[in-house]
């Protein structure tokens, strides 16, 4: 391509994962022309070193968890767990990291795909450097929406580049069980990836800088899921920082604040994650490379009418359903803008995230579960909020032990003692990924704890821990 070619569009949305694939399904619906570029796979992070392939792995270590606390099937599963087919199930959900059929789905709504490295160079303005080295540039006439996502953030540790450790990416894609697989790190990738590779073969040791594991859930979360890690092999050492990390004939070394050596094949670095904004050119607009960009509730980013920040970006919530759900808000809140359509930005409005404050929802796949949504009590107090916490022991609760021999859990629901709704709700055991999004309609839906006492659990499932907390909450 010899001249540069300008093409125009009523959206130009830079990134083509979850995200931006919903931004650019709303416009279209809208009857917007939506251009999408991506620099990688279309489906992003999420499809194929995230959310999919991760929980592809742990599903058959929380099966076979669950299958040895049934009687009569204990006995069948005892085994170890056959990791070639495992990573075989792992692959088939990522499409093999191939992604035609994510290209067919955007072809289908009618959206225009840019492959290359898109970078804003002006305002309303993204040009697409393309594999062969050839540029377009790409004009929005209503908005651009930056759905870059994020990436891994490494800690600042002499020599690391040359350990060549692992980032989530390597955690979800190896290829091998590793024999010593050391993780760094208290959130939930740590948790998660401790709970894949130790269920695989790997002796795995965890080490955590802070007090435990999932530190912005509610303590007995990380609690239980440290102690059934414990149980299930894995050495877990919280209050434990890394000073130096070297690749030694192969072997990795990391050497901890109080100068003990602990050599494996792999160390997986799961130290939080940095934003995908250093080479998409913000100085074009006059804002920082690598910066986080904060939004309204409409996902604009301020100062700037046509520029929207959708996902992990804007650092609001960073979860997949968490920025899809900001994608149809931000899809919606563009279509009116171009329409000349009065805006709903009114708290829990068709064009306000207002969940991103109130109403986030969690699941982390260990074993057990833990599962969230809202505010943890530590959270609401914070916040202002006169509340009072409510615990129940799941294993008291008829459904969890016909789920399980020996079912361990915990419940905990956070009431607004002066609105008389719940602000947050957390429940950790087996299988209770499946009952948090009852929680997340409890809170979202500011459903008065009064109107709860008629919303009827089905006897006898696992469900009836709110009837339990209710009482709890009654006779406190």
């Amino acid at each position: 391509m010899t001249e540069t070619e300008t093409n125009a569009y009523d959206v130009v949305v830079l990134g083509a994962g979850p995200v931006g694939e919903n931004v650019a399904d709303r416009t279209r619906a809208a009857g917007l022309t939506t251009a999408v570029v991506e620099s990688e796979l279309v489906g992003g992070e999420c499809s194929y070193w995230a959310c999919m392939p991760s929980k592809a792995l742990l599903r058959p270590v929380i099966a076979r968890a669950d299958a040895r606390r049934v009687p009569g099937l204990r006995q069948a599963v005892q085994g170890p767990l056959d990791a070639a087919a495992v990573l075989a199930h792992r692959d088939y959900y990522t499409s093999n990291w191939k992604d035609d059929g994510q290209v067919g789905w955007l072809d289908s709504i009618g959206a225009d795909l840019f492959r290359g490295h898109g970078r804003l160079t002006g305002p309303r303005t993204v040009t697409v450097t393309g594999p062969d080295g050839g540029e377009r540039v790409l004009t929005a006439r209503h908005a651009v929406a930056v759905c870059t996502g994020s990436r891994a953030a490494l800690p600042r540790l002499p020599g690391l580049d040359a350990v060549k450790p692992w980032t989530s990416r390597e955690a979800t894609s190896s290829k091998t069980v590793p024999g010593r697989l050391i993780v760094i790190g208290g959130g939930v990738v740590a948790a998660e990836m401790a709970t894949v590779w130790q269920a695989l073969g790997s002796q795995v040791t965890l080490l955590v800088r802070g007090k435990g594991l999932l530190p912005r859930m509610e303590p007995f979360a990380g609690e239980l899921i440290a102690e059934a890690l414990t149980e299930a092999g894995a050495d877990v050492r919280t209050g434990t920082s890394v000073e130096s990390v070297t690749r030694e004939n192969g072997t990795v070394v990391a050497v901890t604040g109080t100068g003990e050596r602990i050599e494996a094949d792999e160390i997986l670095f799961a130290t939080g994650r940095a934003p995908r904004t250093d080479d998409i050119g913000l100085e074009s607009i006059g804002l920082d490379p690598g910066s986080w960009l904060p939004v309204d509730d409409s996902l604009r980013v301020s100062g700037h009418d046509w520029l929207y920040a959708v996902g992990d970006v804007n650092h609001r919530a960073l979860l997949t359903h968490q920025g899809k759900y900001q994608a149809r808000i931000a899809g919606a809140a563009i279509a009116a803008r171009a329409t000349g359509e009065n805006l709903a930005a009114e708290p829990w409005g068709a064009h306000a995230a207002t969940a991103d404050h109130a109403a986030v929802p969690q699941v982390v796949f260990t074993d057990p579960e833990a599962a969230a949504v809202g505010l943890s009590l530590a959270e609401a107090e914070q916040a202002g909020h006169r509340v009072k916490a409510v615990d129940v022991d799941l294993s008291t609760v008829a459904g969890a032990g016909l789920y399980a021999d020996g079912y361990q859990g915990r419940a905990r629901m956070v009431v607004d003692l002066e609105e008389e709704i719940l602000r947050g709700v957390t429940l950790v055991g087996p299988g209770v990924g499946e009952l948090i999004h009852s929680a997340t309609i409890a809170v979202a839906g500011q459903v008065p704890v009064g109107r709860l006492w008629h919303a009827v659990p089905s006897y006898p499932t696992i469900s009836e821990v709110w009837l339990r907390l209710l009482e709890a909450y009654r006779d406190a």
